[in-house]
């Protein structure tokens, strides 16, 4: 086994993209860093290397602890690559998980009727005067 591997083998070897194609295209455009520099397709890693990989709204970083030139399974991967992304990052994304799923209609219950639409208007809007102080204590909401 080689010292150093090229970065868009290694990271589709390691699953962090689908395709080898696509890690040379993150490459290209400036998603894959080394010491906050950009890293192009055909640079090499080496054992204890740290990179980074920006997806989305996050940014995760590896540490390289093994290389492989072939795709790994995924429960092989901790053995290759150790994850050390900051907790911030993490919470961004638990944030972003958990703002798409508020608003959310139940399944099956299709678009808002035009009552529906009316009620959540009048709902957000400023005129709305929801007190907890006009509802007695024996009546039901």
């Amino acid at each position: 086994m080689a010292n150093e591997e090229r970065i868009d083998k290694y990271l589709f070897a390691m699953r962090i993209y689908k395709t080898r194609s696509i890690a040379a295209d993150a490459c290209k455009k400036g998603r894959v860093k080394m010491n906050g520099t950009d890293m192009k397709p055909a640079k090499t890693f080496k054992i204890g290397d740290i990179f980074t990989v920006r997806k989305g709204p996050i940014t995760y970083s590896y540490k390289v602890l093994q290389l492989s030139e072939n795709r790994l399974g995924a429960k092989l991967v901790p053995e290759y690559m150790q994850d050390i992304t900051a907790p911030e990052q993490l919470e961004i994304l638990e944030l972003a998980r958990l703002g798409a799923t508020q608003g959310v209609r139940d399944r099956g219950a299709g678009r808002p009727t035009k009552k529906d639409r009316r009620d959540i208007d009048v709902f957000i809007s400023d005129d709305y005067d929801f007190n907890l102080d006009d509802i007695d204590d024996d009546e039901e909401i």
